[in-house]
């Protein structure tokens, strides 16, 4: 990992782009429900939706990609790319990673969307990396909403962060509500580090407040 630069490893839906809100629009329509009769609060398989008996997670995904471009029109979460912006101009290398290519036989329209979006909003990355194992790419702090990613980053020693939505409240802490408490915990982060007091790969005892 390069040690010049401080680096965070940024999850992309439902950390900086409103994943939930831009599928549940789209499942309301491909279930043909009102909008307002599929919960806000979602597990992270969005089984509330009751959308298996129509094919399940997969087909509705296959569709929000390929005929409704979720990846590249969803909005963004309010101030993530202020923030995102305002950390890259402090020195801090922001490395995209994200699981976008778990389905087969879209890759190339994931790819061109996501990188589509993330200029339209002026998202500053240094890197962008699509892949399941996010560990392995090498970040000094991460931020991510997934149980399952925040889990295994941890399991691996990888500081991180759980941006809060209603797929992870049982997750402990350190927890951003916000992107303003991502920029603060981030900042912090970044101060340890520059300082020599941060254990890169620790995952116990990063402040959270």
């Amino acid at each position: 990992m390069d040690e010049s630069s401080f680096i965070i490893g940024v999850d992309l839906d439902g950390v900086v782009g409103d994943f939930y809100g831009a599928m549940r629009r789209i499942a309301a329509e491909w279930l043909d429900k009102p909008l307002e009769s599929l919960p806000a609060e979602v597990g992270f398989g969005l089984d509330q939706w009751g959308i298996a008996e129509f094919g399940g997670y997969d087909k509705l995904h296959r569709f929000a990609v390929t005929q409704r471009n979720l990846f590249r029109d969803m909005p963004p979460i309010k101030d993530a790319p202020a923030v995102l912006r305002k950390l890259s101009m402090h020195g801090i290398r922001i490395r995209i990673i994200t699981h976008r290519l778990f389905l087969k036989y879209f890759h190339k329209t994931s790819i061109t969307q996501t990188v589509d979006w993330l200029d339209s909003y002026d998202i500053p990355y240094w890197d962008i990396c699509f892949m399941a194992d996010k560990g392995a790419v090498g970040a000094h702090v991460y931020i991510d909403d997934s149980p399952d990613n925040v889990t295994r980053l941890r399991e691996q020693g990888c500081r991180t962060i759980v941006f809060s939505n209603s797929t992870n409240r049982d997750l402990s802490g350190p927890r951003a509500d916000t992107w303003q408490d991502v920029e603060r915990l981030v900042m912090d982060a970044k101060e340890e580090w520059t300082t020599g007091t941060l254990d890169l790969f620790g995952a116990t005892g990063f402040r959270t407040k």
